[in-house]
């Protein structure tokens, strides 16, 4: 790959703005080109792009987009355009989001392949291979998706809860409520919001089998 003099380096690549446009990438014959007047700046957009942290990340990143965007047996370089700019859209932050965003963009490519070839086949028993091999992408690339999700979400902060109703004769809960993604957990104890019913006995005797348990409110 053609990018500058010292193209093999392993050294950093520094940030760039993700609103600016991404250089194209042109295929020769055994070499890959990034299009930029100025090569190290074209170097440093391109793996701001793909999410890459030095030279040899975005080299390799780039080889296997190459590899996937095969149509025909050769490489296409509108289909690699499309992987890149892709790629660039799911803004990977870190490597292993990099490397989750390239398998997200191939399989998608090899679904729609498989959705073209499906519907220019009209022999049955090849539908029926297609059919089950895009399915399989189609639930591949799904739970990729979802994979992303989880590996973004890891980092969310907790939100405090203040503000919470309570029903008559139930218990409120004292103190900060930390709202998780799955659960509610309590920082303090309970206690009676009906605190002026009555002696303790009194409570005591009026309580039975059926009295309310706690009722949140609506999540402020």
């Amino acid at each position: 790959m053609t990018t500058s003099p010292n193209s093999t380096s392993a050294s950093p690549i520094a940030a760039t703005d993700r609103g600016r446009p991404t250089p194209r990438v042109r295929l020769y014959r055994r070499r890959l080109t990034i299009q930029h007047p100025d090569p190290q700046a074209g170097e440093r957009l391109l793996a701001e792009a793909l999410g890459a942290i030095d030279r040899d990340a975005l080299h390799g990143i780039l080889k296997q987009l190459l590899k996937a965007s095969v149509i025909g047996q050769k490489p296409n370089e509108p289909n690699l355009a499309f992987m890149i700019s892709m790629m660039k859209g799911i803004a990977p932050r870190d490597s292993i989001e990099a490397m989750l965003a390239a398998q997200l963009v191939s399989v998608h490519a090899a679904a729609m392949r498989s959705a073209c070839r499906l519907a220019f086949t009209d022999n049955l028993p090849q539908q029926e291979s297609i059919t089950r091999a895009l399915t399989r992408l189609a639930r591949t690339f799904a739970a990729q998706i979802e994979a992303l999700g989880r590996l973004r979400s890891a980092g969310e902060r907790a939100i405090t809860v203040q503000n919470l109703s309570v029903q008559e004769g139930g218990k409120a809960i004292v103190g900060n409520v930390t709202q998780h993604a799955n659960m509610i957990v309590a920082q303090a104890g309970a206690t009676d919001t009906a605190a002026d019913a009555g002696p303790a006995p009194a409570r005591e005797e009026h309580r039975g089998k059926d009295e309310p348990g706690v009722a949140l409110g609506t999540v402020a």
